[in-house]
């Protein structure tokens, strides 16, 4: 098979699985998730029946399939934060406040509680935890993050901290959010350095 014509075929498979995952997640939106059938889908997204099911076998694994996505693309710009040039503490804070806007404006309640679950979402998190880990040995090795607590520690305080901001009522919010975990993430100072820089 020609390259080119390779090319176009694989494109267009993605633009219809694409379609069909835009789809079924406005519907799971509007309607939750447990009312969506597949039929439905195929009529929404264009595509026929017998082209839907060559894709997907469930509206379960078409949701699945959505999450994934929308969890690589969240990745994918965390890590075009955390990779930038610049202070690692500054990146930090850049890669922190992100993801609590990202559990700010994720999807509705119920849809998020059917997705939110199984195998891929650990992968997530591990994902996710290994990222923030990272970044959080960088900001310690030039003294902008204590180093009093292991950073596993650190990490699983600044993940579950940010779960926070999914039930904050403004972005206003979700920022002073962020500004408190960096608060504690901060190095200690030391209790004598305290009182020769008040006196």
């Amino acid at each position: 098979m020609p390259k080119l014509w390779s090319k176009t075929i694989e494109m267009h498979r993605r633009e219809v699985r694409d379609a069909i995952l835009d789809a079924t997640s406005g519907l799971a939106t509007e309607h939750g998730p447990l009312s969506v059938t597949m039929s439905q889908v195929a009529e929404a997204s264009g595509v026929g029946r017998a082209t839907l099911y060559k894709y997907f076998a469930s509206v379960e694994a078409i949701l699945i399939a959505w999450h994934d996505r929308q969890v690589a693309r969240h990745l994918e710009q965390l890590a075009a934060l955390g990779d930038r040039a610049g202070d690692a503490g500054d990146r930090l804070r850049g890669v922190l406040e992100a993801y609590a806007l990202i559990r700010h404006e994720q999807h509705g309640a119920e849809l998020a509680a059917f997705v939110h679950r199984g195998e891929h979402l650990t992968r997530a998190h591990e994902q996710l935890g290994a990222f923030v880990r990272r970044l959080l040995t960088e900001a310690a090795a030039v003294g902008d993050v204590r180093v009093d607590v292991a950073p596993d520690e650190l990490t699983s305080y600044c993940v579950h901290a940010l779960a926070a901001a999914g039930s904050l009522p403004s972005k206003a919010s979700v920022r002073r959010l962020v500004r408190v975990i960096l608060a504690g993430l901060r190095p200690e100072v030391p209790a004598a350095q305290g009182r020769d820089e008040v006196t």
